[in-house]
């Protein structure tokens, strides 16, 4: 069973995912929190697998949450919720170590996939909050120097620069396989290798890190 904690202001949108992952046979949520400041409390009370987190909150909100939790509890993975509007919140909770986004109105099945991606070790994201956060990104940095140009990371094999740019385009692992005739298996190990080679924590980092260096073009 995946284990779930649910951390959100909205006492509607807690029941509605409530509903949502206890109707999932491989899930169960283990607790509910209101605010930022009880969630990594609850985390280390409840050893959930995933927190399903909302970014703007009263009080403690949820990037400050996330950085608490994932500093103190480095395997749990959290996933941010966002909407459309919240596009100043992402690359700080980027920064804070959320694990994945994905928007709130995704489809009940889009976001039981997430949860069970998450808890598989595999970052999930909507497509559109990727394509934000990677803009985001490549805004906040300054225009470099042509010496200070960032390059490709050194090392990599020729299949390992092909997934890396597949992965900065915003492909699935499963749509990197059909792309490339390769099992989902075989472009899992080559995120991880990625993830090992470049430093990058997840998936969300290893796409902008793809676009920054020019691997993927913006």
């Amino acid at each position: 069973m995946i284990r779930v904690l649910l951390v959100d202001d909205q006492h509607l949108v807690r029941m509605g995912l409530r509903m949502l992952c206890d109707s999932a046979p491989d899930m169960e949520v283990v607790g509910e929190a209101g605010d930022g400041r009880d969630a990594p409390r609850l985390v280390g009370e409840l050893s959930p697998d995933v927190v399903l987190m909302d970014l703007r909150m009263p009080g403690v909100d949820g990037i400050a949450a996330t950085r608490r939790i994932t500093a103190a509890w480095p395997s749990v993975r959290v996933v941010v919720l966002t909407t459309f509007d919240d596009d100043d919140h992402l690359y700080p909770a980027l920064a804070a170590g959320a694990f994945g986004f994905m928007v709130k109105d995704a489809p009940p099945p889009e976001l039981l996939r997430a949860v069970r991606m998450a808890a598989g070790g595999e970052s999930p994201y909507s497509g559109d909050v990727l394509r934000r956060l990677v803009d985001r990104a490549v805004r906040a940095r300054p225009e470099p120097r042509e010496a200070d140009e960032p390059r490709p990371p050194a090392g990599l094999t020729a299949r390992e620069a092909e997934v890396l740019a597949l992965v900065g385009a915003g492909l699935s692992n499963r749509e990197i396989g059909d792309r490339l005739h390769l099992g989902v298996t075989t472009v899992k190990t080559h995120v991880a290798n990625l993830m090992r080679k470049t430093g990058c924590p997840n998936r969300i980092r290893l796409a902008v890190l793809a676009v920054r260096t020019g691997v993927t073009p913006h």
